[in-house]
């Protein structure tokens, strides 16, 4: 950018002419000035279908895009079920707002966005060079040309709640969820030639070839760097074209190169007479340029353009002849031709004049379960590949230090593999004095001090904080820092040396350079797991924090020593309540539901004291499993403790019940929908208990219906039926134990449906003591069975307990 400032502030009137004629004329002309408004031909290079994908709460999902260098268009296309009113977005909060995120080259990570999200995913795009993300919406429809996003590897991710709490396990997850659909294709121009939104836009590469030294160019060049010097021209010896015509050339850089230079030469104008000429070249990497979108300008028709280390991949290039002098004769044209000059190093130096010093650095695979940890060493001798250390002194005694002494630096080159972009570059530095080195890394070429990504300097000059630039352990001695996700590819890293001539150069530095899953391992304060992205191509490695941390490195403590003392109180103490029913259940000698409440009490406190990290008797799977069924056990015994049956009877509707209820907390336990389900379990076993006591003690109403012809005798005995069956049902109950046991219960549900990630610890508590006490209401509300069915009816015509009251028939 600093070349369009200053040609801007030179000549401002000559920018402008070429930003009013390149925006008329640009895609509706080809190179040597002939109409082609037609749109060209493409074909599909991939498309692929992502199924129906469901994100609960803190899900994400990555999806990769490869766009080959020829593709011409991305089209999105995203179907969800997401209800979002963007107007509104402010009110919702980021742990549960469906967000979706677009970065070039590896894994978006949202959660320290720093920008709001009020623009939508289809208006907001622009140009995506860095992190961008957009709220999810029902329906996402985007095409991106490649006037607009380079090629290379792209990063879809959709997030469901972002934030420190992304991470973080929860003894719950609640939360709105949603599903999408996704259809992905990539398209490119037939004609490898043809480029722009319609692939109409000629695009001529430079072939590059070893060439001869001009003697002018021998006087600028270093002698070294001449020795490897590559020249790229056109296939055409020249072109001809009017006012406001660009002419698109692209550039193809295979390796680290110290620069490009760029020049027109042979211009000259068709028809004799004018002699006046500017040409405005513009030059973008990856991408097709223009006045408003790119890299490079400048006049090349004044001087050539040269791009000092130049980043590896396609470069694009734009020549537009403006302020030409006007004549009588309307076909005037101008005529060059265009060639560039790729001066390289010879092995093992870089830098200005080829006097720095280079390093390829080596991979070694580390051994281990996880894919693509390695660290890398110098191809040189007398470095030990025992260790990811390797001292500095020994590569750095050779360094030159011609021109400016704290202008000198020692370079690495390392190689991220395909599909290890969710992966982490680790770099330390360790010296025994005061380091005296600054580090500078860019992604696909050599760094500096006006080209880089990344560096550290000091603890307060550095890159700016973000989530992919992470730095730890900042002192005098010791530097230490991640480069997050790094994208697949070549990445330079440059050591810049300060003050070469004072006693700092004796110190001993060592320096390790590595690719690593997650950064510091999680802070000891998770676990380090790694996953795919839907295609399958690209791993990625996320951290699973403990309760009382999150972030993506788990360095946010979320809850307090003292927060984590409460909860764990709570959550563990709230268990005592179900004293209350095993109490009961001891004083009225129901041996099997006071070992069904005491079992579930204990073990409910040594899940919960596992689940807060505080202590595990055993296995956590284990616990949890004992928790929820003897839970559930519980509960449908109280319902079967309050029907009178025989034992009998009870052992076997218990056996099922204990099948039944093994198998929900086997399989998905924490479901919300077993809460209701284990009271209709109870319910319905409460009720078969009433049908098999009423079948048993009144089967002979059914005799007295069946015989009796008189309508109104049936009539009466069915009223008298229903009428001593309610009041049977009221002496066998306490209601007003029964009243509050139901409105226990009900605090209950209540509690269930109030708890979430933040307030589980006393919610949760709460249910404890709410649905123990409701168990213990239940139970005191049974009444005295012995001294209530005992007493004999005072009335004659009971016929309900009177099994032979209706006269026999021959």
């Amino acid at each position: 950018m600093g070349f369009n400032l200053i040609l801007w502030c030179r000549h401002p009137n000559l920018v402008l002419s070429a930003l009013v004629l390149f925006s008329c004329s640009f895609g509706l002309f080809s190179a040597n000035d002939e109409v082609g408004t037609a749109e060209g031909e493409t074909f599909t290079v991939s498309s692929f279908r992502y199924p129906q994908t469901r994100l609960r709460p803190f899900d994400l999902r990555y999806i990769r895009v490869d766009l080959p260098p020829w593709f011409s268009a991305l089209s999105i296309a995203l179907n969800s079920d997401v209800d979002l009113d963007v107007s509104r977005i402010e009110r919702v909060p980021m742990s549960t707002l469906p967000i979706i995120c677009f970065r070039d080259g590896s894994p978006p990570l949202p959660d320290t966005l720093n920008t709001s999200l009020k623009d939508s995913a289809t208006s907001g795009i622009n140009g995506l060079d860095v992190e961008q993300c957009f709220p999810m919406q029902k329906n996402i429809t985007m095409k991106l040309t490649n006037n607009q996003i380079s090629p290379g590897v792209w990063y879809i991710g959709l997030f469901n709640g972002i934030g420190p709490t992304r991470t973080q396990s929860k003894m719950i997850i609640r939360g709105p969820s949603y599903s999408f659909i996704a259809n992905i294709s990539v398209e490119a121009c037939t004609n490898s030639m043809m480029r722009g939104d319609f692939c109409n836009s000629s695009v001529y590469p430079l072939s590059c070839a070893a060439s001869v030294v001009s003697n002018a160019l021998e006087a600028k060049v270093n002698k070294s760097m001449l020795e490897n010097l590559v020249t790229c021209k056109s296939n055409f010896e020249a072109f001809c074209v009017h006012e406001g015509v660009p002419n698109f050339f692209s550039l193809d850089i295979m390796n680290v190169a110290e620069e490009i230079i760029i020049t027109a030469t042979n211009i000259r104008f068709n028809v004799t007479g004018s002699n006046d000429i500017s040409l405005m070249c513009f030059v973008r990497h990856g991408a097709m340029p223009s006045v408003t979108s790119n890299d490079y300008s400048i006049d090349i028709s004044k001087s050539p353009l040269v791009i000092h280390s130049p980043l590896i991949g396609r470069w694009y290039i734009s020549i537009v002849p403006v302020n030409l002098t006007k004549t009588q004769d309307n076909n005037v044209r101008v005529c060059y031709s265009v060639e560039s000059q790729v001066p390289q190093c010879p092995l093992g130096k870089a830098g200005p004049n080829c006097t720095m010093d280079s390093y390829l650095l080596q991979t070694f695979v580390r051994r281990g379960s996880t894919p693509f940890e390695s660290y890398y060493l110098p191809v040189v001798g007398g470095v030990s590949y025992d260790s990811a250390n390797f001292p500095l002194e020994p590569l750095l005694e050779n360094s030159s230090y011609i021109g400016e002494p704290d202008n000198v630096w020692t370079y690495f080159l390392l190689d991220i593999p395909r599909g290890a972009a969710g992966g982490n570059i680790h770099i330390q530095l360790s010296s025994d004095m005061k380091i005296s080195y600054e580090v500078y890394a860019r992604f696909g070429g050599l760094p500096s001090l006006d080209s880089w990504d990344y560096y550290y300097a000091n603890k307060t000059r550095r890159s700016d904080p973000s989530v992919f630039f992470t730095l730890y352990d900042s002192s005098d001695a010791k530097v230490n820092f991640y480069i997050m996700y790094a994208r697949e590819g070549t990445w330079g890293i440059g050591l810049r040396h300060l003050n070469t001539s004072s006693d700092s150069m004796k110190g001993l530095t060592s320096m390790s350079i590595s690719l690593e899953r997650c950064p510091k391992r999680c802070s000891s304060h998770g676990e380090c797991k790694f996953s795919f992205d839907a295609s399958g191509l690209t791993s990625y490695s996320f951290c699973s924090c403990d309760r009382n941390h999150g972030g993506f490195d788990c360095s946010i403590e979320i809850v307090t020593h003292q927060g984590h003392v409460r909860q764990s109180i709570f959550l563990i103490v709230s268990n005592a309540a179900a004293i209350l029913p095993a109490y009961w259940a001891l004083r009225k000698k129901a041996l099997a539901e006071w070992v069904l409440y005491t079992s579930s009490g204990i073990s409910s406190g040594l899940y919960h004291a596992c689940d807060v990290g505080t202590w595990c008797a055993l296995n956590y799977n284990v616990l949890q499993f004992m928790d929820f069924w003897l839970s559930f056990m519980a509960v449908i015994s109280t319902f079967i403790y309050l029907a009178t049956i025989d034992e009998v009877l009870k052992r076997a509707i218990h056996t099922a019940v204990a099948i039944l209820t093994a198998l929900m907390a086997a399989t998905k336990a924490t479901r919300s929908s077993n809460v209701i389900l284990v009271i209709v379990i109870g319910a319905l076993g409460l009720f078969i208990g009433w049908l098999i006591e009423i079948s048993t003690k009144y089967r002979s109403l059914s005799f007295s219906i069946g015989i009796s012809f008189n309508f109104s005798q049936c009539f009466q005995t069915i009223k008298r039926w229903i009428y001593n069956l309610a009041k049977t049902l009221l002496r066998r109950y306490h209601w007003a134990f029964a009243l509050a046991g139901f409105l226990a219960l009900a605090m209950a549900a209540i509690s269930w449906t109030l708890e979430t990630s933040e307030t589980y610890w006393f919610w949760h508590s709460i249910w404890h003591i709410t649905i123990y006490t409701s168990s213990f209401f239940f139970l005191c509300s049974k009444a005295n069975i012995e001294d209530t069915e005992n007493q004999l009816p005072t009335n004659g015509n009971y016929e309900l307990t009177h099994q032979d009251s209706l006269p026999r028939t021959g």
